[in-house]
């Protein structure tokens, strides 16, 4: 038994997060269209076992029971995303009217069980059309995206409160468009630039576009991780910082300050168009954060492609995924983007925090790593970080990208043959550690 989390502030948001086609399955129903991971998974060797979000969680049917299942955990909002091809199914034109209807009937479920619904626009899935046309590094998907978000918050926008624009667009590049681990599966190196360049615009448009709309609260989730160098020689501390510049500034700087880092803003060239960091850095009222482990990098060897080398951290306990588990990063993270950002960092939200583990129900290891990040994030708000919320990832088991079903992220077990769901015991934990973390006192 651990000990009770400590009180937080007053207002402090506790929520679970998913991703559409992670959980929906339904890829076929009421005229949504292909996406990449689509096309990705279901080409020969892409993903573990040739697995599929045909099916996935069955959320699309299944949501009611889903969304119980958050009002009996007693969190405070559900971060969820929206499907771009199911509101166009070629990523442009009149939206569908029957994906829009979906995602009025969840906004209203978590409303009546007295949840904020906090949607993502995009977690990924971009409509195959428009990989077709060149994706992410054709200029024009940004201008689609805005469209798309305008649909979006027009149906929504009169109950949703508080949007996220994009979903961790470091890893959507480099794994999906650098390394192609990752749908749609482009192995282009630092060509992939662009993406980085052209998915930071669409975030500007629709950030634009939703404020057009009335929205209140306008926010982007990047992956964020603290970067140590392998050793001491000049050669670790370069590459550290090469690293810290891709992974993290990349896309801080461009949102918090309006410039990229000196040696990628040549690199980008004439990519950049005038006015285009101003839409960029349009403000934000919140800047969304997912945290997994830190990240040692050390100097990259002589056939290297890349200016920097990833290298394991020892020492500590690993997730079933092979992640370290290292609390204290998160608190380290926090502080070092106050004191990179300052007055220009708005308040931070934990978009995504947790762990796979291995199948079954009794998962002391997910109790003990939420519970070390929930302190980590404490001990941050303690030294003066202004964090107002932390979200779970993830509510359910899931399909988990190129992993397929392999990796458990879930509070609540879900058997894919019958789409039973079973809450783990971390799930049971944290239904008591939400009610100590809003009021103080002892656990019952």
């Amino acid at each position: 038994m651990v000990d009770a989390l400590p009180r937080f502030p007053d207002g402090f948001v506790f929520g679970c997060s998913t991703a559409s086609y992670q959980i929906e399955g339904a890829v076929h129903s009421d005229g949504r269209g292909p996406s990449i991971w689509d096309t990705f998974s279901h080409t020969e060797g892409r993903t573990l076992h040739g697995d599929t979000g045909d099916v996935a969680c069955d959320h699309y049917h299944r949501y009611p029971e889903d969304i119980a299942l958050l009002a009996d955990l007693g969190v405070d909002a559900y971060r969820f995303s929206i499907a771009w091809p199911r509101v166009q199914p070629t990523g442009s034109g009149v939206p569908n009217r029957a994906g829009l209807d979906f995602y009025d009937r969840v906004v209203d479920a978590l409303l009546e069980k007295g949840i904020v619904p906090v949607p993502t626009l995009f977690h990924w899935d971009l409509p195959q059309a428009l990989e077709d046309r060149g994706g992410w590094l054709n200029r024009d998907t940004a201008s689609y995206f805005a469209d798309y978000a305008s649909h979006v918050v027009t149906r929504l926008g009169d109950r949703v409160r508080r949007w996220i624009t994009l979903n961790e667009p470091i890893v959507h590049m480099a794994q999906g468009y650098a390394y192609g681990s990752h749908a749609p599966g482009r192995t282009l190196m630092l060509d992939a630039l662009p993406v980085a360049h052209h998915q930071l615009l669409g975030h500007g448009l629709a950030a634009r576009a939703l404020r057009a709309a009335g929205a209140s609260e306008v926010m982007i989730t990047n992956n964020c991780t603290p970067v140590q160098p392998a050793g001491e020689d000049a050669g670790d501390v370069t590459a550290a910082a090469v690293y810290d510049a891709f992974h993290n500034r990349l896309f801080n700087d461009p949102v918090l300050l309006g410039s990229y880092p000196d040696f990628l803003a040549d690199a980008l060239g004439d990519l950049v168009r005038d006015g285009d960091l101003a839409v960029i850095s349009t403000p934000l009222d919140a800047l969304g954060i997912n945290y997994y482990n830190p990240t040692q990098v050390g100097a990259p060897g002589e056939d290297s492609p890349l200016p920097f080398e990833v290298q394991p951290i020892e020492g500590y306990p690993t997730t079933a995924f092979g992640w370290p588990v290292v609390p204290s990063g998160l608190t380290d993270l926090l502080t070092g983007l106050r004191e990179t950002y300052g007055e220009a960092l708005p308040p931070i939200h934990i978009t995504e925090n947790g762990c796979s583990t291995a199948p079954g129900v009794h998962d002391q290891f997910r109790v003990d790593y939420l519970d070390g990040h929930l302190r980590a994030v404490h001990d941050a708000i303690a030294a003066g970080v202004d964090v107002r919320g932390y979200f779970v990832w993830s509510l359910l088991d899931n399909f988990e990208w190129a992993e397929g079903y392999s990796q458990r992220f879930g509070l609540v077990e879900v058997d894919f043959d019958t789409q039973v769901r079973t809450p783990r015991d971390s799930y049971r934990w944290l239904q008591s550690a939400l009610i100590t973390a809003r009021r103080g006192g002892s656990a019952a």
